[in-house]
């Protein structure tokens, strides 16, 4: 059986198939073209240059496609790489299907829309349940086939609603912890909070941000798309319950300066903002450490301040988790 990305060291030589999650065209100090790639498949991605593109390589070589490649792996800047010998589109009687290549959700569909139902039927306030139906039944096939991040968290198949029914059974426990909690609330605005990075992002194979999520963003796509409902609803979208909803998406992201054009000024926003940061947290430090030996650290991580985590040996931890 072919090894996969992850399972290649230091010095070896590499021969896979993989997808080209990305591509850019650019030019050398000398004044050469060459092709910045980076190298996916379910086990995780690679980078490598494609140094002397022919024009043929920078028109052929294109996100989103499955390419056969060989060339060495090797470490540039404490990041892994490949340097590239060849590489070539994959055939038609080879595996070309970039499906094959993505990483899913751990699990399938029809558990992650039976996690929906449960909570979508304990939301039991009317406003709320007609807004978050209107809208899943608008953007709910891209829902659950969507990553929630082009590479930072649950950037798989159906991740976006694995990383959503995550928060969803997060915010259970709390509710049930703490008193004073409007759960209906609490519920439907985790069930909605991301559900504009389907208008954000391009889709599950070599996600990129579309215009429109470059420019705007979901947190200010789904406010549009809630006071959109509204209107289709014959709902007032200045009306209280519909601001109160509004809010905990506005604010989901926690600050300013990290995407939201307001702070958690309710009890609910701030637990929202808090699992949805535990949750997109947990999955990366999980996904890196995976790809890391016991008894060493993982790459730094961006979307924790750079930090690196420790992957303990078996002698050093007491019990399996």
């Amino acid at each position: 059986m072919a090894k996969l990305i992850a399972q290649y060291q230091d010095g070896e030589e590499m021969q896979l198939f993989a997808l080209i999650k990305e591509a850019a065209a650019k030019t050398t100090s000398a004044g050469k073209p060459y092709l910045a790639l980076t190298l996916a498949d379910a086990s995780g991605e690679i980078s490598g240059m494609r140094w002397d593109a022919a024009p043929k390589d920078i028109a052929e070589l294109q996100a989103g496609k499955v390419v056969s490649v060989k060339g060495q792996r090797e470490t540039y800047r404490d990041r892994p790489q490949i340097k590239i010998e060849t590489i070539r589109l994959a055939g038609d009687d080879e595996p070309h299907d970039p499906l094959l290549f993505v990483p899913r959700a751990p699990e399938t569909t029809a558990q992650l829309k039976a996690g929906f139902r449960e909570f979508f039927d304990l939301i039991d306030e009317p406003v709320w349940k007609k807004i978050a139906g209107h809208l899943f039944s608008k953007h709910g096939d891209k829902l659950f086939s969507y990553p929630a991040a082009k590479s930072n968290h649950h950037a798989f198949v159906g991740g976006l609603a694995f990383h959503t029914l995550s928060i969803l059974r997060l915010a259970r426990s709390v509710a049930a912890q703490y008193s004073g909690i409007n759960a209906a609330l609490l519920y439907t605005g985790a069930m909605l909070h991301d559900l504009g990075k389907t208008i954000e992002l391009s889709g599950p194979i070599a996600t990129q941000y579309t215009v429109m999520g470059n420019l705007i963003g979901h947190i200010s796509l789904l406010d549009g798309e809630i006071v959109q409902a509204c209107d289709e609803l014959d709902l007032d979208p200045e009306a209280p319950k519909v601001i109160l909803l509004r809010h905990m998406i506005l604010s989901h992201h926690g600050l300013l300066e990290y995407g939201s054009p307001a702070r958690p000024q309710l009890l609910e926003a701030e637990i929202l903002h808090q699992l949805d940061e535990l949750d997109a947290s947990i999955m990366t430090i999980q996904t890196a450490l995976k790809q890391t030996a016991p008894g060493e650290y993982t790459d730094r991580l961006f979307s924790l301040d750079n930090r690196r985590f420790y992957r303990p040996t078996s002698e050093e931890t007491l019990k399996k988790s």
